[in-house]
């Protein structure tokens, strides 16, 4: 595996340097040169945030097609609770799940079971009057990375489960294995994704050292055929699905209301998690239990691989988390059973992630923080991005590490060229 793998790419050929992505981008990883966006790599978290403002769609995601289904003997899809947002709450979710069935899946396993498994371990773990607080959530890999990056003192924070994704490809592939006689590697996992944070952790897992989930599939490639499959089924077949607290957790503080915790804070939208990320590293917020903290603006319904328009998926899926449903799984005894399997709990442990290495010499690092700092101050220091870089600091360090030069700051270069015609 590569050291760093992103499932956001860029097509030059599209893209014409507007400045949509590099204001947006959290992490500052964005360049404007050439007239072309860059993606500088060790600093891309894979929020999405570059897909979602770009008005030419130069920015998309690197997914799996249904070929590679082929790969294996038994196929299972694993359905996101924000499914359920993309279809008018009198949908027949069943007709839905058969849609996905017939795209060449063997089974379709409901994420929300798996988030109703969660809503019990993290429960029992907010128990412990030992645990930091606020106990962070672990739901959004875009967050979880954003803390590796810039918050790295709230890594013990952080609640060590996995996401409902991966603890949904565990128990059904273990299920499969023991149902059908099959070999791990006999089964393909695919998640359809409402994200590229979610396809990025598949092939660079947090918590784990490898994913049970084989690959992605965006949901914009495929719901047309979903539709249409569902359309066209007469089967009954009755799926296993989750609970309407389980299906909640695609929202914004849909998981904290299933958890049942009363202090917390539910945060949507990149920019608004940082900011609050913030006040806990500096111990402001040390009074609330629980930190609830989702990259898209409205929870995982707000993806930028989703098609309906988030506002409105989060208003169907709270009314779906307000009402009773029929045969979904909540028995405490199954539940139990998975949770005892240890298919739920991180193996490994998270780090922090360095995204500046000025020089791998420290003394000679220190010198170019120095420098960053004196060229800082030559520069207006009004970001105005006009430089290509998202701020002055951003210009100063990318001078110092030989990406620019100072004239490219175009206050600087009208200054100089005014001096000369005097």
């Amino acid at each position: 595996m590569k050291e760093y793998f992103h499932s956001v790419v860029l097509d030059n050929k599209k893209c014409n340097g507007c400045t949509n992505c590099m204001r947006r981008c959290p992490t500052e990883a964005i360049r404007i040169r050439d007239k072309k966006a860059v993606i500088t790599k060790d600093r891309c978290i894979d929020c999405g945030e570059c897909i979602r403002v770009c008005p030419y769609h130069a920015q998309d995601v690197i997914a799996d097609d249904l070929s590679a289904l082929e790969n294996y003997k038994f196929n299972i899809a694993i359905s996101p609770m924000s499914l359920y947002g993309q279809f008018s709450v009198d949908t027949d979710m069943n007709k839905v799940f058969s849609g996905i069935k017939s795209l060449g899946f063997d089974l379709v396993f409901d994420e929300g079971c798996a988030a109703d498994v969660l809503t019990v371990a993290i429960k029992d773990i907010l128990k412990n009057k030992s645990l930091q607080k606020p106990a962070i959530s672990s739901l959004c890999p875009a967050i979880l990375r954003i803390i590796q990056v810039r918050f790295p003192s709230l890594i013990d924070n952080i609640i060590k489960v996995e996401s409902p994704m991966e603890v949904a490809a565990r128990i059904a592939k273990t299920k499969v294995m023991k149902g059908y006689g099959l070999n791990f590697d006999d089964i393909g996992v695919f998640y359809l994704a409402q994200c590229p944070a979610k396809v990025t952790s598949i092939k660079r897992p947090i918590g784990i050292k490898k994913s049970y989930v084989n690959g992605a599939l965006s949901i914009k490639s495929i719901y047309g055929d979903i539709v249409k499959n569902a359309k066209k089924t007469r089967e009954d077949e009755d799926f296993i699905k989750a609970s309407p607290k389980g299906v909640g957790w695609s929202r914004v503080g849909g998981q904290s209301y299933a958890i049942g915790v009363e202090n917390y804070i539910a945060v949507d939208g990149i920019e608004n998690v940082i900011k609050v990320l913030e006040e806990i590293e500096l111990g402001k917020l040390n009074n609330i239990d629980y930190f609830e903290g989702l990259a898209c603006v409205g929870g995982c319904v707000g993806g930028p691989l989703n098609v309906e328009n988030p506002f409105i998926a989060k208003a169907r899926i709270r009314n779906i988390a307000r009402t009773s449903a029929g045969n979904e799984i909540v028995d405490d005894e199954y539940i139990n059973e998975i949770i005892g399997q240890e298919l739920v709990n991180w193996t490994e442990k998270i780090t922090p992630k360095a995204i500046l290495i000025l020089d791998n010499d420290i003394h000679k690092a220190m010198k170019k923080i120095e420098l960053i700092g004196l060229i800082r101050k030559e520069l207006p220091g009004i970001d105005c991005g006009s430089c290509g870089a998202p701020s002055c600091n951003a210009l100063a360090e990318d001078i110092v590490r030989g990406k620019a030069k100072i004239d490219d700051c175009i206050f600087i270069l009208k200054e100089k060229i005014r001096k000369k015609e005097i």
